[in-house]
């Protein structure tokens, strides 16, 4: 019997995008765990029809301190940034976008698109890279066969397949397709904490049941994830993971930084449009101004000691985020 400790992270609906919101789940950040790896965020949305709900159409935003990792299920999404990027998230397709000092960018969804769905995922830079000049790279990982899955391995290494696509800290991610029924054994890096975050089907991880939009974490010191598809039909999940990050974070609306006054300036800048984020062409209408700041001063946050409370304030509160 598999006795790894799985840890389940359940999902929390919120708005995206402002007045025009479309709802996703949310399972991570969480009060009882900040981070995986260098992983900060995870937003999961649909299968949504289009025609009910709008679809995707956030404005010009800003991101400071994070990269930005879109990955599809269904669906298309047209990305323009101030980098002057113009490019489409497409099913099995990555787009990478750094935003260390400061960048701003749209995601629309494309009017050939019916049905919506995928997640959109953060990953926090380490101090000493949160400043880094903007970036964008994409890449289409080649669909890997093991015994019982399909895998898309698109950052870090996962079946003997190797992402080119180049990150700050030591990363993997990788959309799972596990065949039904299937029993799949993968070997993973011991130094790394893992995530399974459960799109389709009921999938066990190592002992413990996961249902869809949730997700379970692993920690440390693990050569192997044995993971098991309950269901009579093929299951889909994420599988995200890193090193253990090792530094506390302030996560406010779009900006990652490491101090309230860190969030203040970020916000001021961009309120005040200034050269920081840069300017998105293409897009017919007005940038998305910043909520109010709490009253409360933000403080950092990392994983609280496996036993102990959390500190500090709830992540981020949950504004509104593009």
């Amino acid at each position: 019997m598999d006795d790894t400790e799985v840890e389940i992270l359940s999902a929390r609906e919120v708005p995206l995008g402002g007045p025009r919101a479309m709802t996703v789940r949310r399972t991570l950040p969480q009060r009882s765990r900040t981070l995986i790896g260098a992983w900060c965020f995870a937003d999961h949305y649909g299968p949504d029809e289009v025609a009910e709900s709008g679809g995707m159409d956030v404005a010009p935003h800003p991101h400071t301190g994070l990269q930005t990792v879109s990955w599809l299920f269904t669906g298309e999404i047209e990305h323009r940034d101030s980098l002057g990027s113009h490019a489409f998230v497409r099913p099995g397709e990555l787009n990478l976008m750094t935003g260390g000092h400061g960048i701003s960018h749209t995601e629309v969804s494309t009017p050939g698109t019916t049905v919506l769905h995928g997640v959109q995922l953060w990953v926090a830079l380490p101090d000493e890279h949160r400043h880094a000049d903007r970036d964008f790279q994409h890449h289409a990982p080649k669909p890997v066969r093991v015994e019982g899955a399909e895998l898309r391995v698109f950052l870090g290494t996962l079946a003997g397949e190797t992402s080119p696509v180049a990150t700050f800290t030591p990363l993997l991610g990788a959309e799972l397709l596990l065949d039904p029924g299937a029993t799949v054994t993968l070997p993973v890096d011991p130094d790394f904490e893992h995530g399974l975050l459960v799109d389709e089907g009921d999938v066990r991880l190592a002992g413990t049941s996961l249902r869809p939009a949730e997700l379970g974490y692993v920690g440390t010191g693990h050569e192997t994830l044995t993971l098991t598809n309950e269901s009579d039909h093929r299951a889909r999940a994420v599988l995200i993971g890193g090193t253990p990050f090792g530094e506390e974070i302030v996560m406010w609306w779009n900006f990652v930084g490491r101090s309230n006054q860190d969030i203040v300036e970020a916000r001021e800048e961009w309120e005040r449009a200034s050269d920081r984020f840069g300017h998105v062409d293409g897009y017919p209408g007005d940038r998305l101004p910043a909520p109010t700041l709490p009253n409360a001063t933000l403080t950092p946050r990392g994983n609280p000691p496996r036993g102990n409370p959390p500190r500090g304030n709830p992540p981020h509160g949950d504004p509104p985020r593009a």
